[in-house]
């Protein structure tokens, strides 16, 4: 069987969902399992409710408009416009509470945001019904997925692959489960984070044994960098898990970080596919590539970075002071990505959240803070950097010519990603030149 990953610009409008259909049926000798996000734009207004119902501004407008969107869909694919009218009425319901109340907890939040997915799901199914497909909607905890509580980035249980193996055997045709969302054991929904349905799909594909792992989109793969920087951008052919991994977490947006995580587990390949040019080979992610396939991959880059800098000087030669940081780093979950290290002092980078603000009071404790806000970082991820003599030249002698400096280095242990910070507003400079340096000559 496969795995089959709808992102929400492939069931963006209803002439999406039917080239959605057309996919699934090209694959029914694969025995497909299909994960779909919410329709495109969907999440994104969700946010957009609870902010409007808790700053006592009128919500109803979006929210009509958020229905509008489902029901026109479903008028277009000739389905019942009131499918999901129960859900709808749910979520009408809690935008009134959470209005009231004035309050939204994350708790209440992962509900609010989990409609998008529970809506879609029908709506595909639906279509594959009366397209003469058997087919049923599943939400993602009714398949098995239990999560812990930590809500906007909960992580699977450790068993969690039993429990979907369990609950899929009473499903029969084509499951069109949800992205994205969870329960608890306590039966709360949860989320994976935004992006997280690629995960969803990566820990199906594990739990059922998938032979691989389709990840549709509206790019025709992993690109060489991002296409909206570089217009010369072209598509890659294949990756290994390492790449695609380092990649995702620093700033592709092709597929997210965490889905790397159980398909490495099961040694399950990822492709990652077009719905606009299903018959594009895309870029397949493996384990191992063969040896015509290393060398440079792709340039990827990211903004709004912070960078802090924390100076002890009296911890000079002292024992456990990067065990603290560490610690304040867990406790507050801040995810650093660079770090660099001196004597006296840890530099280390990180998205800026709502969390790093409490982490740098704690670490004013006991060091001194320096805080750098809107730095952008630039990534260039590829195996074969690290047996190329004089790349780490060839990379900041771009930066040389176009006279920007470079704020702080990473070359990791494994010695496939050089990373560097520029001030803001470089990023997309030094991606377009490194291309044209890299692979345009």
């Amino acid at each position: 069987m496969i795995v089959l990953k709808f992102g929400g610009t492939s069931v963006g409008n209803a002439e999406g969902i039917r080239r959605v259909g057309s996919i699934i049926r090209s694959c029914l000798d694969s025995d497909p399992f299909v994960v779909v996000s919410a329709v495109g734009g969907v999440t994104d207004r969700l946010f957009e409710l609870r902010d409007l119902s808790l700053g006592g501004q009128l919500w109803e407008e979006s929210f009509e408009a958020l229905c509008a969107i489902h029901r026109d869909i479903l008028s277009e694919l000739g389905l019942d416009e009131g499918l999901v009218d129960g859900l709808l009425a749910e979520l009408n319901t809690l935008l009134a509470e959470l209005s009231s109340a004035g309050e939204c907890t994350a708790k209440s939040l992962d509900h609010l945001v989990s409609f998008g997915e529970r809506m879609s799901a029908p709506i595909v199914a639906a279509h594959l019904q009366a397209e003469g497909l058997t087919s049923q909607a599943v939400d993602a905890f009714d398949a098995g997925m239990v999560t812990d509580s930590r809500h906007q980035r909960a992580r699977p249980l450790d068993d969690v692959n039993t429990r979907i193996r369990q609950a899929c055997e009473q499903f029969e045709g084509v499951v069109v489960a949800t992205g994205y969302i969870a329960r608890d054991e306590e039966g709360n929904i949860t989320t994976l984070g935004r992006g997280g349905s690629d995960y969803s799909a990566s820990i199906f594909g594990s739990a059922l044994g998938a032979e691989e792992i389709q990840i549709w989109t509206d790019v025709d793969g992993v690109m060489t960098a991002d296409p909206r920087i570089v217009p010369a951008a072209s598509p890659l052919k294949t990756l290994s898990f390492e790449e695609a991994a380092e990649l995702a977490f620093y700033g592709a947006r092709v597929i997210h970080p965490a889905t790397m995580i159980p398909a490495v587990d099961g040694n399950i390949p990822i492709r990652v596919l077009n719905t606009h040019h299903p018959d594009f080979p895309g870029t397949i992610i493996l384990g191992s590539p063969g040896e015509d396939d290393r060398g440079v991959k792709s340039i990827t880059s990211k903004s709004h970075v912070s960078v802090v800098n924390v100076v002890a000087p009296r911890m000079l030669d002292q024992y456990g002071f990067l065990a603290r940081v560490a610690e304040v780093f867990k406790l507050q979950e801040v995810i650093v990505d660079m770090i660099a290290t001196s004597e006296i002092s840890i530099a280390f980078t990180t998205q800026r959240g709502e969390n790093l603000d409490s982490a740098i009071a704690e670490l004013e404790e006991f060091s001194e803070v320096e805080v750098y806000h809107d730095m952008e970082q630039v990534s260039v991820v590829g195996e074969e950097i690290r047996e190329r003599i004089g790349f780490a030249e060839e990379v900041f002698s771009v930066l040389r010519d176009l006279e920007i400096n470079v704020e702080l280095i990473s070359f990791g242990a494994t010695r496939i990603n050089l990373s560097f910070l520029v001030g803001a507003g470089h990023a997309g400079e030094v991606v377009r030149v490194l291309h044209e340096r890299l692979f345009e000559r």
